[in-house]
């Protein structure tokens, strides 16, 4: 039996039917999604674990971070940037604009909400929602039941740290990259740098400018590639090539190009993979590095590319090629993972990894009223895009269901009169 009445149950869990979706997250997946829900006129609730919007970019990114692709391409749907902001927006602009964009709509989260499960009932047709407040010393629950669950959590809920060999010996600082701010106090320092993607390219640009002294693993092949080509935006260029080219084409010119700008990587110890930058991020979602100065620091040797890592000692770090590296300090740019398994009892629609099983441009609607935003490996563009089609599939159901329910009630009354 579905007993759905009352406010409060013998365990003391607050109970709430939420007259709509509930939306979990309120990073720009969840904003996204939530503005064009308001301006369908259907109520929905967000559910966010931290005291703010967006806390990934509020709490867990370095003070130099900018948007590593052009505006047009980063802003969320019904509201562009404002004209006044440069072409790369910084961490506080971007910030500045979500707030603006939470106003806006008039989205107010429920902050310091922790979900700790979230389940279909079968028997009710219903998701019911459990959270745990993350502000009281005494364990607050609420479970919220609705028709529709919106994940909206993303790609980088959590971040990896892998298991490396001594890791925990080592004496000096282990920091990830998500509680990494500048490299103001690490002057002077033996830096390595663990991950060489955007973040560990960035991050040893940082270090460096601060006059530490980087090391950067560089342990796979990876693609760096000109932010900008001949003053256009590297992704504007290549999107442009591809309404008219084949993909391994536009990837051929792409390299070409960046050979002519940036040199041959290769001989500081960087291999470029076998397939191209855009067939790589299609096939596996790794995205290529967009240089905003690293690269000059590598060959000028301000920043050091090593090999992979063996194992860490007390104040030092073996390397896979038998050299041993004195370090002070490691930042761990190892990326980020969906932490949807964790809390999310579902497994036909998400997989293991966190992601929807069902690549882009598809994979943003389950069953039973199961939807997915920011899960597309395409960053603020794909979180628009979900965003749009979200909302408009859940306007329709929601209001068919409305009118069917008017029209029940319309029944009742005419056989009552």
């Amino acid at each position: 039996m579905c007993n759905l009445s009352g406010q409060n149950n013998f365990f003391g869990r607050r109970c709430v039917w939420v007259n709509g979706p509930v939306i979990v997250g309120a990073g720009p997946s969840g904003l996204a999604v939530s503005a064009c829900l308001r301006e369908q006129d259907v109520p929905f609730v967000v559910i966010e674990r931290s005291d703010c919007i967006a806390s990934l970019w509020q709490k867990h990114t370095y003070n130099r971070l900018k948007l590593h692709l052009p505006k047009k391409f980063c802003q969320l749907p019904r509201l562009p940037f404002p004209e006044e902001y440069p072409e790369y927006p910084t961490k506080k602009q971007f910030i500045a604009y979500l707030e603006n964009y939470a106003q806006k709509f008039d989205i107010k989260p429920h902050f310091n909400e922790c979900v700790q499960s979230a389940k279909y009932d079968e028997a009710c047709q219903l998701w019911r929602v459990v959270t745990v407040s993350t502000t009281e010393s005494t364990r607050s629950e609420t479970e919220y039941i609705c028709q529709m669950l919106v994940v909206a959590t993303g790609e980088n809920a959590e971040g990896v740290v892998p298991e490396i060999d001594g890791l925990q010996d080592f004496s000096g600082e282990v920091v990830h990259a998500k509680d990494y701010k500048s490299g103001e106090n690490y002057t002077g320092k033996k830096v390595l740098v663990v991950g060489c993607g955007n973040s560990g390219m960035e991050l040893s640009l940082d270090l460096s400018n601060h006059n530490a002294k980087p090391s950067i693993v560089v342990r796979s092949s990876v693609h760096i590639l000109p932010r900008e080509i001949m003053g256009k935006s590297t992704f504007d260029l290549a999107m442009i090539l591809m309404k008219w080219l084949p993909l391994w084409l536009v990837d051929k010119l792409l390299l070409i190009l960046t050979w002519f700008i940036l040199g041959n990587t290769h001989k500081y110890g960087i291999k470029r993979p076998s397939i191209g930058p855009l067939e790589l991020k299609n096939r596996h979602g790794k995205t290529p590095v967009l240089d905003i100065g690293a690269l000059q620091k590598i060959r000028s040797g301000d920043i050091t590319v090593v090999p992979g890592v063996k194992r860490f000692k007390r104040n030092s770090v073996e390397l896979v090629d038998g050299e041993t590296v004195d370090i002070d300090s490691v930042v761990l740019a190892t990326g980020y993972r969906s932490n949807v398994p964790y809390w999310l009892q579902e497994s036909e629609f998400f997989a293991k990894n966190g992601f929807p099983k069902t690549p882009f441009p598809s994979g943003w609607k389950g069953k039973n009223g199961l939807y997915a935003s920011g899960f597309t490996r395409r960053g603020l563009a794909g979180v628009s895009a979900d965003a749009i089609k979200i909302s408009q599939d859940i306007a329709q159901v929601w209001k068919q269901d409305l009118n069917n329910k008017n029209r029940r009630l319309l029944r009742r009354c005419i056989s009552t009169f």
